[in-house]
């Protein structure tokens, strides 16, 4: 608003990317409660649009009107167009669903029940918990989300994780497979080698300006300590990210799964197991978050959420 006034003005509906595609699908503007919790105008304690939020943004007065209707999880949001349906090549009338983020999506496809935490290492990393009651974190360290069963999502998320892995095996010349056998070979804590894997500052903890730092090293530590000190420092962040969890109110006493592009890492699962001091599952499901997305269409055509989790065994995997 202060740099393009003119374009306020001409916006005629707020939409999240998910939110377009369906509008394109079935003409309807709505949204799913889990991203709307993200937003900033929807309360997810309340369930209801938080208009006096909406008031405060400014150049103009009807806001309220633009965002889209929040709908439950189990709600058909509409039904595909005969446009679309043309244009799809796929048949007119087919439900569609609200949708979801994509880590709500991947919780429901992880099959998550209070307790039960997830661990997801990308290029962030993010950590999350099931919970049947909503949390408020001060510090501002857990986003207070809502999920997509008509529960609560408390997350923590990261910037560094797996591009640090990456940015030391490549200072250190080595691939990812030599790399994570190296972090196997060196015991647990690196005989002292330690990294704050801080290379592109941080959000949790707020640290933007912040860098990495190599600490603890002596002339006898060895590549294979620094390869164990970068995943303790990366998978050290998302227990942090744990504890906050723990701190804002939501139980953390369940299984943990390891989801993400470096679950495929034998380093991170096995250190992952070391620094918790207890086994940790990397579920069988290559896309959780696709998986979560059926789940949603099953609940939408009335089946519910524990049934579908049984009879599809959602969670199933390797324990490490």
């Amino acid at each position: 608003m202060q740099h393009e006034p003119d374009l306020v003005g001409r916006i005629a509906k707020v939409l999240l990317p998910h939110d377009y595609l369906n509008l394109r699908l079935t003409g309807v503007h709505a949204t799913d409660r889990g991203d709307a919790s993200g937003s900033g105008w929807f309360d997810a304690r309340t369930g209801e649009c938080a208009a006096e939020l909406l008031e405060l943004v400014g150049g103009r007065d009807d806001w309220a009107s633009l965002v889209p209707a929040v709908l439950g999880p189990t709600e058909v949001l509409g039904t595909v167009t005969g446009e679309a349906a043309a244009a799809l090549g796929v048949p007119e009338g087919i439900p569609v669903g609200p949708g979801s983020g994509d880590n709500m999506a991947a919780a429901l496809g992880l099959g998550l029940t209070t307790g039960d935490v997830a661990l997801s290492l990308g290029t962030s990393g993010v950590v999350y918990a099931a919970s049947p009651t909503p949390t408020a974190d001060p510090s501002g360290a857990v986003a207070g989300f809502a999920d997509a069963t008509g529960g609560y999502l408390p997350l923590v998320c990261t910037l560094n994780a797996t591009k640090v892995t990456d940015t030391v095996a490549g200072w250190l010349g080595m691939d990812h497979e030599t790399f994570a056998a190296a972090a196997l070979d060196a015991p647990a804590g690196a005989h002292g080698a330690r990294l704050t894997p801080y290379f592109d500052g941080e959000r949790t903890p707020n640290l933007p300006d912040e860098t990495g730092t190599f600490e603890g090293l002596r002339n006898d530590t060895t590549s294979a300590d620094l390869a164990r000190a970068a995943h303790e420092g990366v998978l050290r962040g998302l227990l942090f990210g744990r504890e906050a969890l723990a701190a804002a109110g939501a139980a953390v006493d369940g299984r943990v799964h390891l989801i993400g592009g470096g679950a495929r890492s034998p380093a991170y699962r096995q250190i992952l197991a070391d620094l918790l001091g207890a086994s940790i599952r990397v579920p069988d499901a290559d896309e959780t978050v696709a998986t979560g997305g059926a789940v949603q269409a099953a609940a939408m055509l009335g089946r519910s959420f524990a049934n579908t989790a049984t009879a599809w065994d959602l969670g199933a995997g390797i324990d490490i």
